[in-house]
This record gives C-alpha cells, sequence and structure tokens, in this order.
C-alpha cells in the first residue's frame, strides 16, 4: 500500500512537470525555421510561407562591354625637354627648384666656367687677325692697281682677308652658343629654361655651388610641358581585344573621384610583361589648370566597340557573401535555391549588372538578404 502511494505521487510530479515546461517555452509558439538541405553540392532552402518573399525576373538589355583598369599619370615625353648647360664648370647659383612652374626664357642658373675665357680670347684674336688681313688686302689692291704686285699676289691677300672674316664669325657663334655677349662679356654662363612647364627633375641644388663641374651635362633639369600627359595602364593579354588604338577612355584619378576626363589611347606596348603577362597601354589626356599631376594613381575605363547582351537585376536581390556574389532562384515545392552568379557594376533604378550566371527571364528573390537572415535564425 506504501508503495502505490509513492508511485502515485512520482506520477503527479511529472504531469505537473510537464505543463509548467509546456507554459515557459514561447518557441514552442513560433513558426518552424526554414530548413538547408543539400542535394548534389547545391543549397536548398526551406521556408514556410514562400509567398513572403517575392520574385523579379532578370531583364536584358544591350551595352558596350568596359574594362576597368589601374594606371598612373606620367609625362609625355614628347613634351619632357632637358635643360643643358652648354659650358664645362662650377655650378655658382640656382634660380629654380624641382616642383617649381618655369617659362621659356627664365634664368635656371649660373655657370662659372673657363669656356668663356678660352672663347673671349678666341674672339678677340680673330677680331684682330681679320682687321690685319683687310688692311694687307686692301694695301694689295692699291699695289696691284699700280702695276707694283702681280694678281697672284693680290689673290693671296684676298683669301687671307675672307678666312680671317670665316674664323671672326665662328668665334662670335661661339659666344652665342655660350650665352655670352661680345660687347659686354661675363664671368659666368647664364642657362635659361628653353621651354614653359613644370621642373620634374633636378640634379643640381646649393650644394652644387662648392664645386660640382658640368660638362654638356643634359641633366641639370628636366622640364615638362603638363598641359598633355600621359596616363598609363596595365591591360591583360586576354583583355587587349578590347582595346584599341584611338578608342576613346574615361579617366578617372583617385583623388577626384567624380571628376571624369576623356583621353585618346596612342599607343599599345608591343611587349608583355613576362611575369604579370600584361601590356602597358598609353592614354593621351589633356591636363588643362594642372589638375593631373604626376604619379597620381587613376582607374582608365574602356570601352567595347560594339553593344553586347547583359543582364540585370535589383541590386536587392544580390547577396555578397564569402567574397562572392549569389542569388536566390526558387526551386519546386516552396523552396529557394541559393546560385553564384558574377555582379557587375550599379545600374539606374537600383539595378545591378549581372555578367554570368543567370539567363534572361529567370527569376529570382527580390530580397535576398531578408532571405538569408530567415535562414540563419
Amino acid at each position: 500500500m506504501k508503495q502505490t502511494v509513492v508511485i502515485a505521487a512520482a506520477l503527479s510530479l511529472g504531469m505537473l512537470s510537464g505543463c509548467s515546461r509546456e507554459k515557459q517555452d514561447p518557441a514552442a509558439q513560433a513558426p518552424p525555421p526554414a530548413q538547408v538541405e543539400s542535394e548534389g553540392g547545391v543549397s536548398l532552402i526551406t521556408v514556410d510561407h514562400p509567398e513572403r518573399f517575392p520574385l523579379v525576373a532578370a531583364t536584358q538589355y544591350e551595352s558596350t562591354s568596359t574594362l576597368n583598369v589601374t594606371a598612373t599619370v606620367n609625362p609625355d615625353v614628347s613634351r619632357t625637354i632637358p635643360v643643358i648647360s652648354i659650358a664645362s664648370g662650377r655650378v655658382v647659383a640656382i634660380h629654380t627648384q624641382i616642383g617649381a612652374s618655369v617659362t621659356k626664357g627664365q634664368l635656371l642658373m649660373e655657370v662659372q666656367s673657363t669656356d668663356i675665357s678660352n672663347a673671349f680670347n678666341q674672339y678677340l684674336k680673330a677680331v684682330n687677325d681679320e682687321r690685319l688681313a683687310r688692311i694687307q688686302y686692301e694695301r694689295a689692291k692699291i699695289l696691284y692697281d699700280k702695276g707694283a704686285i702681280a694678281k697672284s699676289q693680290l689673290e693671296i691677300a684676298e683669301n687671307a682677308e675672307q678666312d680671317a672674316q670665316t674664323d671672326l664669325k665662328a668665334a662670335e657663334q661661339l659666344l652665342v652658343v655660350l650665352g655670352v655677349d661680345k660687347d659686354h662679356p661675363s664671368l659666368t654662363v647664364k642657362v635659361y629654361s628653353p621651354a614653359t612647364g613644370v621642373v620634374i627633375a633636378q640634379n643640381v641644388t646649393n650644394a652644387a655651388a662648392t664645386g660640382v663641374n658640368l660638362a654638356g651635362s643634359a641633366t641639370a633639369f628636366t622640364i615638362a610641358d603638363l598641359s598633355q600627359v600621359w596616363v598609363i595602364g596595365d591591360v591583360y593579354e586576354n583583355d587587349l581585344p578590347m582595346v584599341h588604338v584611338g578608342d576613346k577612355a574615361d579617366i578617372r584619378l583617385n583623388s577626384y573621384p567624380d571628376r571624369v576626363v576623356t583621353g585618346t589611347i596612342s599607343e599599345i606596348d608591343a611587349i608583355l610583361d613576362p611575369s604579370i603577362r600584361t601590356a602597358k597601354v598609353r592614354i593621351q589626356v589633356p591636363n588643362p589648370g594642372g589638375l593631373m599631376r604626376i604619379g597620381m594613381f587613376a582607374t582608365a575605363t574602356f570601352h567595347g566597340r560594339r553593344p553586347q547582351p547583359h543582364m540585370a537585376v535589383p541590386a536587392s536581390a544580390v547577396l555578397h557573401l564569402h567574397d562572392r556574389d549569389w542569388v536566390y532562384v526558387p526551386a519546386s515545392d516552396g523552396k529557394f535555391k541559393r546560385v553564384g552568379v558574377v555582379a557587375g557594376g550599379m545600374l539606374p533604378d537600383k539595378k545591378q549588372e549581372i555578367i554570368s550566371g543567370l539567363a534572361p527571364g529567370q527569376q529570382v528573390v527580390t530580397n535576398a538578404l531578408e532571405l538569408q537572415n530567415s535562414v540563419e535564425q
């Protein structure tokens, strides 16, 4: 009798605890979560009330294909001019510096050179020789007219005068080349800018005044006219068929992403980089106002010549997950299948280009993120 009472009490406690658990478990009244099944490596998602996730069909449109490559701004070599010091000697003064804007004829530096004194001495000697030869020639003409000398002697004097004039012109020309005024000789050679532009290279400094010799140096300064620049990008060999000399390209600078500058492809390198299999593509770009500076990073966009079909879906239909792009397409019996796609750039009306992975008219879930969140709950 005592054992029967204990068993009855235990059963009563079990029933009471079961009723208590049922009342305290709020999840018991929630809808069942989505279930994920795997069929052949493809994720299938089963949800209650699939009508909560509206569908939209992928649309097709035609446009020219685009190719984006990284690029840098470089000076136009044809507009880059070295500053040459004809005279050799010691730099005693520098009147500009790298990065400065200069105008044609502006004084850049002064060089103290023995070439000046040698050239001026040669000029003075040529002046004296020409004066003496002229006097002798005039005297020979008088003597010949009086019959005192033969004609051959007159011709010798005339030839000497002509040689002296030639030597004098050569000496004067040498002074001009060195930048020396024959009437006001200077102890230094003044080097002037040959063009208007920006100093992009400088191989002499103020320290050069202590004794740096320049012997016909072409590297003292380099001046570039930056009204036109080159934007050079690397294009992979598989993408080279999209690029043609003479085509237009859009340039977006990293510093000014909202501004677009249009240039023209002027050359495609004939030699590929063997390590990364790319070719250099050179774009000639106008640079009014000096917006583009040497060394700036940019993005060059090339456009195809013929329109090609492309797919587009709402941007909300594309799910970015694990460094990949996905969309959800309907399967049978209220299921959805996650499909990998290659997404392109954004389009007007909040749409996104689909490069591959979908067919025209194929339906996708409008809000992929909402469906993904329901899976993770």
